[in-house]
């Protein structure tokens, strides 16, 4: 077996759990006698060079050493969080392409969040190719779970807002590597549960009467067949505390959130959107929300007008609440469908929907 095995830097010396734990599974990958190569940067205190070779595995750790300083203000006007922007230097960046064209490799291990920025490049370079290697995400946290509580025990407001930017592009970008690889590594069992979670949002203000009878028809129906199916349905949005409370007290597989800050880091959490509203229909501007988040959505017929979703391609839309909740359950694990389904949302609303249009098309009205 042949390996191209993507780290953020040599793990020697091992002075710290990363370098423990990566060096370990490059031990022991290489003691049962496949071939790997390692691609990461070189740290200042490494005994290795680039192209050093030991029993069964090559080492490639091309240009300046690891620096985890490198460019804070430049990550943050990047879409990739500090931790992976740091490890995609040009010099990763060529030796990863001179070394997809060699090919002939069986594996792809991303080893750690640090390395997801690769993970784009691996995908476009093989595309559709039947002869793509298996591609394994080795984690070494549930990376979201524990970003965003480093980021809400930051004791100042403008450093807490810094985190919280670099811990949402960390959520996502993990989001991505569990979605497209084949197979995924959890270090703790605890961290296998939050990567096994299987959860659909709705979003929205239920202080509204029709919005609260919305959201109780849909949760009677839908909560027993998440529980039965292991799923999890989250409705995050303001209400009278009373009446969450009687629906927190009756229901196993839904959480309430009640009002919260920003909505953000739940749909993140999320593989689908639903919007289960039989009353109250129209335009909504939550459904564009969604859309922009790259959430597929599924819903009942008629919960919404004056967006271009299309059935089947870019929306699931069902007759019934049941029928919704089961939908949602029978596709949350279809990865590719899901994808396929937000993809194809966002396509068809990005150049339709926007602001500046709106205002100028009324300063046109007042101006003729």
């Amino acid at each position: 077996m042949r390996c191209l095995w993507l780290t953020l830097a040599d793990p020697e010396p091992r002075h710290n759990g990363q370098y423990v734990y990566s060096g370990g599974l490059i031990d022991s990958v290489a003691a049962t006698g496949s071939e790997i190569e390692v691609l990461g940067l070189r740290r200042p205190d490494s005994p290795r060079s680039n192209g050093a070779r030991d029993e069964h595995v090559v080492w490639w750790l091309p240009g300046e050493p690891l620096d985890p300083l490198r460019s804070r203000w430049g990550s943050l006007a990047s879409p990739l969080p500090h931790i992976a922007y740091r490890c995609r230097t040009a010099a990763m960046q060529r030796v990863l392409h001179q070394l997809l064209e060699r090919g002939g490799w069986d594996g792809i291990v991303f080893d750690g969040v640090s390395v997801g920025w690769a993970l784009a490049p691996v995908r476009a370079f093989y595309g559709d190719r039947s002869d793509r290697p298996r591609l394994i995400y080795v984690s070494h946290n549930h990376e979201e779970s524990l970003r965003h509580q480093v980021a809400e025990s930051q004791r100042t407001f403008f450093r807490r807002q810094a985190v919280k930017l670099d811990a949402s592009k960390v959520a996502r970008l993990e989001g991505d590597l569990v979605d497209q690889v084949d197979f995924v590594t959890a270090i703790t069992p605890e961290d296998l549960e939050l990567y096994e979670r299987r959860r659909g949002v709705i979003v929205g203000s239920f202080d509204w009467i029709a919005k609260r009878m919305n959201l109780e028809e849909f949760v009677e129906v839908a909560d027993p067949i998440f529980a039965e199916g292991g799923a999890e349905l989250v409705a995050v949005g303001s209400a009278e505390e009373r009446f969450l409370k009687g629906l927190r007290e009756r229901t196993r597989a839904s959480r309430f959130t009640g009002t919260v800050p920003d909505v953000t880091h739940y749909m993140d959490e999320a593989r689908i959107a639903i919007v289960p509203e039989r009353n109250g229909g129209g335009f909504k501007l939550k459904v564009l929300e969604y859309v922009f988040n790259r959430i597929p959505v599924f819903a009942l017929r008629g919960s919404f007008a004056g967006v271009p979703l299309v059935h089947g391609d870019s929306v699931m839309l069902y007759p019934d609440h049941e029928s919704l909740a089961r939908g949602v359950l029978d596709s949350i694990d279809d990865v590719a469908r899901l994808n396929r389904l937000q993809e194809r949302a966002y396509a068809a609303c990005r150049d339709r929907f926007d602001w500046a249009s709106r205002g100028r098309q009324i300063l046109s009205v007042i101006a003729s």
